[in-house]
């Protein structure tokens, strides 16, 4: 099974800029002292760079699939990820980033190591059972979130959030939000198609919106024919009086558990694929 093999259901990076926590994370939280935490630089090169194809959380996407979980993938040796990055895969229709310095590049080769961490299924703390009872009751947490498709769709899915933020920041971010309500819109084309997410920018001729897997749309105002608009409510600042710690705990753990699906979740034929 060579390189190219492997990665032809994946790594196809193009170009993109823009990215947002979905909490509305504390930007204060102190570093987590119960796991490693992203390189920044790596973090934002290869949300600039990786998203449109593989996802904010390299999941994949609209034009290339997982990166994270596939074995094949994590058992390519760095050296090779990072002539893939610098020569691409031009038959794939990948390109290549020679432009993209040294610490650049093995920057973004240690981001994807740490989001190949993060989904190995570290302990997490809390009862997750109890977590998903809190979560789409007592917390109201559905009311606002996704998690994993489940729930409304009004600011994000937390599990993408939760891919590459350690437990502690994730309670922080329960227990401390920052950032206002979030806007959000169903923009429905000429050919019937619907796009549903959160406005990330807008301008006179186009609207960008942001859709729960982490993936962007640019629509041209010129090709809609309605664009509906909703405000969502601003996360509750009070879980510390209205959960106990121990709740909170299991609130945490569910949506830790949740960012972190089995491996074994691509399908056989892809793997079947990937080997090709």
């Amino acid at each position: 099974m060579t390189w190219r093999s492997v990665l032809k259901f994946g790594l196809m990076l193009i170009s993109l800029g823009a990215t947002s926590n979905v909490f509305g994370q504390n930007p204060t939280s102190k570093e987590s002292a119960s796991g490693a935490k992203p390189d920044l630089r790596g973090k934002n090169i290869f949300e600039a760079k990786c998203a449109t194809c593989h996802g904010l959380d390299g999941l994949g996407g609209e034009h290339a699939p997982d990166i994270i979980r596939r074995s094949g993938v994590k058992a390519l040796s760095d050296e090779t990820l990072l002539n893939v990055i610098h020569d691409g895969i031009p038959e794939e229709g990948m390109p290549g980033f020679p432009n993209l310095g040294g610490e650049d590049a093995q920057a973004v080769v240690a981001y994807v190591r740490f989001l190949q961490g993060r989904s190995a299924g570290n302990p997490v703390p809390g009862d997750a059972a109890r977590g998903h009872d809190l979560f789409f009751g007592k917390a109201g947490c559905s009311a606002c979130h996704q998690i994993t498709g489940r729930g409304q769709f009004v600011v994000g899915d937390l599990a993408g959030f939760a891919r590459d933020h350690p437990a502690d920041e994730i309670l922080d971010a329960i227990l401390r939000p920052t950032g206002g309500p979030r806007e959000t819109a169903t923009a429905v084309v000429r050919d019937g198609r619907r796009f549903f997410g959160i406005i990330r920018n807008e301008d006179n001729a186009s609207l960008q919106l942001q859709d729960g897997d982490g993936r962007f749309y640019l629509l041209m105002k010129s090709s809609l024919i309605s664009v509906q608009r909703k405000t969502g409510a601003p996360m509750p600042v009070d879980y510390g009086q209205r959960l106990s710690s121990t709740e909170i705990d299991d609130l945490v753990g569910y949506i830790l558990r949740e960012s972190r699906p089995a491996a074994t979740s691509s399908s056989p034929s892809a793997e079947g694929h990937a080997q090709d």
